[in-house]
């Protein structure tokens, strides 16, 4: 048998969630998959979290949960993504799993997805993460009036991806195109997305876990790098496909918070990463945004050259503009 591991971390999202974990239940199996769903929830509200607990109850007694087991981790503060994934993570290496599937509450995963990774898994030895296509959603494109009705459920958010140096960030292939076979062969990639990717027991047992310092955004990036630099590859797996409903568990882009964790682990990424003429390229983006008027930019970049790294209230920021 094989074992797969699947980490989902849940934020006060219980109706996300437990589509997302519907989803994994009513996937393909075979006969030598053996799946144990681990649940994180960051510290959630009450009422939100008993919603949870109560779909697991009922969950356990249902036929098509049979040969699955379930793990609730309930976290007493909001650890952020990478922490919060790595204690998953973590539990599930204990648990003497193969693989370990991250995926993200707000995706739906096809029937197929399972078994596709694992066959793209086991093909060579030196593959250490495997990256499924993933689509937009239906509803939750980021350009709708460009789509016609036909094409939702159709229209990619990643088909594979890379390190962006120019600008410090994950590069998506294939964003908001139409998929019509373009992306349809296996290809070594860069940059696996933590919105879902597959990855062997062995890429964790060498290269560790998240680096907790990034808490939210570029910790996938960074995890990436070190997997290859470890002697790993990185597939992009075409025939698995995940649906994404972007930015529903965040609430959305081009926020504050989103602009705070950017800002800095942007800096953090590249400082660890870069060579010498990216590091010179933060440094004076760095200078520029201490004389900008936006106070969250400002206050990220403070926190990067102070060593402050981990969780940040927004809020806080705002209140001292």
């Amino acid at each position: 048998m094989i074992k797969v591991s699947v980490v989902v971390l849940n934020w006060n999202q219980p109706e996300l969630t437990i589509a997302c974990l519907n989803s994994l239940l009513a996937a393909k199996r075979g006969k030598k998959l053996s799946l144990e769903i681990i649940l994180v929830d960051n510290c959630s509200d009450p009422d939100k979290l008993k919603k949870l607990k109560e779909y697991l109850d009922r969950v356990r007694f249902q036929k098509r949960s049979r040969k699955v087991s379930f793990v609730l981790m309930e976290n007493k503060e909001n650890l952020g993504f990478a922490q919060g994934n790595n204690r998953g993570i973590k539990q599930a290496l204990k648990n003497s799993t193969d693989y370990i599937f991250i995926l993200n509450n707000d995706t739906e995963i096809d029937s197929d997805c399972l078994i596709a990774l694992i066959e793209a898994a086991e093909t060579n030895h030196r593959i250490g993460i495997i990256s499924p296509k993933i689509y937009y959603a239906p509803g939750f494109e980021f350009h709708k009036d460009r789509y016609q009705e036909k094409e939702t459920g159709r229209v990619i958010w990643y088909a594979g991806g890379e390190v962006d140096w120019v600008n410090v960030l994950g590069h998506h292939f294939g964003v908001d195109e139409v998929d019509n076979g373009q992306y349809d062969q296996e290809e070594d990639i860069s940059f696996a997305t933590g919105c879902a990717f597959l990855a062997k027991r062995e890429v964790f047992d060498r290269v560790g876990v998240f680096d907790k310092r990034f808490f939210l955004y570029l910790e996938d990036l960074d995890f990436s790098l070190r997997t290859i630099k470890a002697g790993f590859r990185i597939l992009f797996a075409p025939k698995s496909i995940v649906y994404h409903k972007n930015a529903a568990s965040s609430g959305g882009s081009g926020s504050a918070l989103q602009n705070y964790y950017l800002t800095r682990n942007r800096l953090l990424f590249g400082f660890k990463h870069g060579y010498w003429k990216i590091k010179l390229f933060l440094l004076i983006g760095l200078i520029k945004i201490l004389f900008d008027q936006d106070k969250v930019r400002k206050e990220a970049v403070f926190d990067f050259l102070k060593g402050n790294f981990g969780f940040k209230d927004i809020n806080s920021i705002k209140a001292n503009s």
